[in-house]
């Protein structure tokens, strides 16, 4: 049992609404954005992964700005108030943006805005809540929550608004394509409520550290004894890993429109169509691994849960590629909660256990940096050249596409399993 007080009810409300509201933005349209973008659109795969990494770029500048000004100069919730109404305005004329250029103007403004916000909403929730084990994966649930909710109702508004009667299924999923527009406008919406919400966090003012410049100090702590420091090892295996995650949120929505027809009108009427929605099987997996995880993260092993997650992510991979079927692929969707769950979300933990609470928003800033920077950069040019390599004549080489990540995931694992010092539960 715990020590700590237990996380007030009026607390854990306002931080679970927080992360519904911060991924629910992102929800509304990333799962759509490859198909809006190359069947809508008529953007290359190349430029599409190229307009990706675009978006990622904010990620590569959220440690040395926005962990700065929230560990040292500005409280953090007034920086994401600030942050979330100029992103709805930007996010916002998304939906009509036609031309290429035009693309890659909002995309890196709107990531300069929002990418910061990811590590900021967990910085804010770990300086406030009782005990991390215990209270983070009941607040962090939340924003899996949001996901699923914008994933179903984009899919469900395009089923019931964009679907043409008596057309073609060329026709009908053209129609669903265009009205994906309307998933940044939703997206829109819920930024401006979000940045209205946040003047009611709680206030997280910066602290005084050692050093002036919090990344600095941050930096310092990842790198403290090299090979025999968990952040080291954690930092170097996540990048790999935060590529191939690119894979799935960029081509799995395309994947799934392939089997429409097989899942049949019973799946479509319950999570709609477009494939948003029934990626939301990942999500709501998710939420059992996270409401599993305040029992299971004092019980197992650090390193034991990371692999357990690479391990999904090798057996996901394996089932798009290979067993292509919607009886296989509707529970490798599942395996998305192994993968965040026991990857990334134990990553967030580990890097606020293994640095000083002074530069707990740059260290999830630089870790940002890593996996929603670096490698979502890297990780949607690799993962739009690979789909260029396996376009055929007759279509995507899903075996060719998926295979590629699996062999990635693998490596880590081996090199995770052989490298990540063991330690003791906290």
């Amino acid at each position: 049992m715990s020590d700590a007080p237990p996380l007030s009810r009026h607390l854990n409300v306002k931080l679970s609404l927080m992360m519904f509201l911060q991924y629910a933005i992102w929800g509304a349209w990333l799962p759509l954005f490859w198909p809006f973008l190359t069947e809508h659109r008529g953007i290359a795969p190349t430029d599409a992964g190229d307009l990706f990494a675009i978006a990622a770029v904010g990620a590569l500048v959220a440690p040395f700005i926005a962990g700065q000004i929230a560990d040292r100069w500005f409280n953090t919730e007034k920086f994401l108030g600030i942050s979330h109404l100029l992103g709805a305005v930007l996010v916002w004329q998304l939906a009509d943006v036609t031309e290429y250029s035009g693309f890659v103007l909002f995309g890196l403004l709107y990531s300069l805005l929002y990418a910061p916000t990811l590590p900021l909403t967990n910085s804010l929730a770990f300086h406030h809540i009782p005990d991390r084990d215990r209270d983070f994966g009941k607040v962090r649930v939340w924003g899996t929550v949001g996901w699923i909710v914008v994933g179903i109702g984009i899919g469900q508004w395009l089923l019931h608004h964009h679907t043409p009667a008596d057309a073609t299924a060329e026709a009908v999923r053209a129609a669903h394509v265009a009205g994906m527009a309307n998933a940044f406008r939703l997206s829109a919406i819920l930024g401006a409520v979000l940045s209205v919400f946040c003047l009611l966090l709680p206030k997280t003012p910066p602290q005084t550290g050692k050093e002036k410049f919090a990344p600095k100090e941050a930096l310092g702590e990842i790198g403290k004894g090299w090979f025999t420091n968990p952040l080291f090892w954690l930092f170097l295996i996540a990048f790999p890993v935060s590529c191939i995650h690119q894979f799935y949120f960029v081509h799995t929505s395309s994947f799934l429109g392939t089997l429409e027809t097989d899942l049949g009108d019973s799946i479509n009427k319950i999570f709609g169509v477009g494939g948003g929605g029934l990626m939301t099987i990942g999500q709501v997996a998710e939420i059992f691994v996270l409401a599993a995880m305040p029992l299971i993260a004092k019980r197992v092993p650090r390193k034991t849960l990371l692999l357990i997650g690479l391990a999904a992510y090798v057996a996901r991979f394996a089932i798009f590629a290979y067993v292509p079927e919607a009886w296989a692929v509707i529970p490798g969707l599942a395996l998305h909660g192994l993968c965040f769950g026991c990857f990334f979300f134990v990553a967030f933990m580990i890097v606020d256990e293994e640095t000083t609470t002074d530069v707990r928003a740059s260290a999830q800033g630089l870790f940002n940096f890593v996996v929603v920077g670096v490698g979502i950069i890297v990780g949607n040019l690799f993962a739009g050249r690979v789909a260029a390599w396996a376009e055929t004549e007759s279509g995507m080489d899903y075996a060719l596409l998926f295979g590629v990540p699996m062999a990635v995931a693998i490596v880590c694992f081996v090199a995770l399993w052989a490298l990540y010092p063991t330690k003791k539960t906290s």
